[in-house]
């Protein structure tokens, strides 16, 4: 391995390391807010974030050994995180499903979605940094996993654009469905995330490297 490469090895592992560092803090805000709100959409995005911590931890595994040995199949640990990964999935998808249903009987409506305006801002600028910065490394290194990860960061862009729209739509009309529909949107990209990790841990095809 050439020396710029070991460069962009490492470059792909600080990238994977901070996506890991910044859902650990949007996580935690987003919940906390979330919960002091009553905005379910918000509460449930905090929660996704905590899930893609554990995905982003068997990313950066992922990297650390491909830029060791290129060639090598996932590791016993890879495959475990990523069925841990989809079933927290699932199991969100689960939880977001049962909190919409009780809003809806209970006729429950967010204090106020500002947090989650303000939120759901902040994760699309970042993620769309992020996802691009991986593509330039990974074309860089012709490395197809890195750039299906890459790729995959497009869901976390599209989660925070649903908690955007969710949020923006109660605010500015106080419609009493908004949050319940935000969570759905969050559901089907969770159960859609849940899917593709299962696919990876039995080493099917990932849908994300097909851009």
């Amino acid at each position: 391995m050439t020396e710029k490469e070991q460069i962009l090895y490492k470059r792909a592992y600080a990238l994977s390391l901070f996506t890991i560092f910044y859902n650990v803090v949007e996580g935690i805000v987003s919940m906390i807010l979330g919960y002091s709100d009553d905005t379910l959409t918000l509460f449930g995005f905090g929660v996704d974030s905590f899930i893609e911590v554990m995905s982003g931890i068997g990313i950066a595994v992922m990297i650390r050994r491909i830029g060791q040995n290129p060639e090598s199949s996932k590791s016993p640990f890879e495959i475990q995180a990523l069925k841990i990964t989809g079933t927290a999935f699932y199991l969100l998808s689960a939880g977001l499903l049962a909190g919409i249903v009780v809003n809806i009987i209970n006729h429950h409506k967010p204090e106020t979605t500002l947090w989650g305006i303000v939120i759901s801002l902040i994760s699309i600028l970042v993620m769309i940094w992020l996802m691009n910065a991986k593509k330039r490394v990974g074309h860089q290194l012709y490395s197809s996993p890195i750039l299906a990860d890459a790729n995959c960061t497009k869901v976390c862009v599209y989660m925070s654009v649903v908690l955007l729209v969710a949020s923006l739509i109660y605010e500015l009309t106080s419609f009493a469905y908004a949050d319940a529909i935000g969570a759905a949107g969050l559901i089907y990209f969770s159960i859609m995330e849940g899917k593709e990790a299962f696919e990876k841990a039995k080493g099917k095809a990932c849908c994300c490297e097909c851009d």
